[in-house]
């Protein structure tokens, strides 16, 4: 059982349960007296490790959202005298792309790039979007829904060709695939702690030191407090998610292989988004029939599109029908293969 929800956690795409180690670091930060410039100095380098970036390079806030906000906010502002334009694509988090509609308001040029039925974006297509005046591109790494992996060392290459800003919402990205913020090229990113397994109400906005001018900006602009607890332990998580890479990655494929190919047997069953570029966590199925899968939701805690339909799915070409029959499974380290073994038997009994 996980202490999120009481019943059998497969939803670790929307939080994950904070790790034991950081919950304790975060009580005994609160008893210490290790000042402020101490704490989010060490937190930073930890951070910085996990990303190959300098602590220079870091700014705390207070979450995903806010980090999205600052950096297309605060880079189209600091660019719009070169150009108007950005491109994204229709599968976004709600984050950005209602960050773009309210940039649409300030004569902002929106592009958003479609996707093909394995949820990625065509980059020929992606290349003939850019254009004279186009300062940004906004493409998540990995889709929240899906799993789906761009192709972000390639995105990085063709804007780096363009002399235009990639900024990546990293928030499944991060702490699950290797993000060499360096290697990759990316000019910026946003992700939060408690999808790694760290403390709610923290994010990282990550900008690429060739930007430092930007970050200057935001950072001036900037007045929001976090504890010491909160950046004690978004620091450990990410510690300890570089430190266990390579164990955590292999124990959660494996439940996730084992989950797909065992319902792979049912009749009708769909797996949605690539097989070849996809986070190994996540499972985006779509059944023949819903009945009873959602009735495991009894005991079972997973993601479901009966009060909301996904525009992800749509996006990639599903009917009505089949996203009604669709549901992401996300797993997490603390998952057990005797978990995915009781829910697998009772969908195939």
């Amino acid at each position: 059982m996980n202490r999120i929800s009481n019943l059998i956690y497969f939803n670790n795409n929307r939080t994950t349960q904070i790790d034991k180690s950081v919950a304790e670091a975060m009580r005994l930060i609160e008893k210490s007296e290790q000042s402020k410039e101490e704490v989010t100095s060490k937190a930073k380098q930890q951070i910085g490790d996990l990303l190959n970036a300098a602590s220079s390079e870091i700014l705390f806030t207070s979450g995903t959202t806010e980090s999205i906000n600052l950096f297309i906010k605060g880079g189209f502002n600091f660019l719009k005298t070169k150009g108007k334009h950005v491109i994204t694509n229709v599968t976004e988090h709600f984050a950005t792309l209602d960050c773009l509609k309210e940039l649409e308001l300030e004569d902002a040029e929106v592009t958003r790039l479609g996707v093909d039925r394995e949820g990625l974006i065509d980059l020929q297509e992606f290349r003939k979007a850019i254009k004279k005046d186009t300062i940004m591109v906004c493409l998540m790494a990995a889709n929240n829904e899906t799993g789906v992996i761009q192709p972000v060392e390639e995105i990085a290459e063709i804007c780096e060709e363009n002399g235009v800003l990639f900024f990546s919402d990293a928030s499944q990205f991060a702490g699950k695939v290797r993000c060499d913020t360096k290697e990759i090229g990316f000019s910026g990113i946003a992700f939060g702690a408690h999808k790694m397994y760290g403390p709610a109400g923290i994010g990282v906005l990550y900008i690429h030191q060739k930007y430092a001018e930007l970050m200057d900006i935001i950072k001036h602009a900037y007045t929001q407090e976090l504890s010491l607890a909160q950046i004690a332990g978004f620091g450990l998580a990410a510690e300890i998610s570089s430190k266990n890479y390579w164990e955590d990655s292999a124990h959660i494929s494996r439940l996730k292989n084992y989950f797909e190919h065992q319902l792979l047997d049912l009749q009708g069953l769909t797996i949605n988004g690539s097989t070849r570029t996809r986070l190994y966590n996540t499972s985006n199925i779509t059944f023949a029939d819903s009945e009873k899968v959602i009735l495991l939701k009894e005991r079972f805690d997973f993601a479901d599109n009966v009060k909301k339909p996904s525009y992800v799915l749509q996006s990639m070409g599903l009917n009505a029908e089949e996203i009604k029959n669709s549901f992401r499974f996300s797993f997490g380290k603390n998952n057990t293969l005797d978990e995915v073994k009781s829910f697998v038997e009772e969908m195939l009994r």
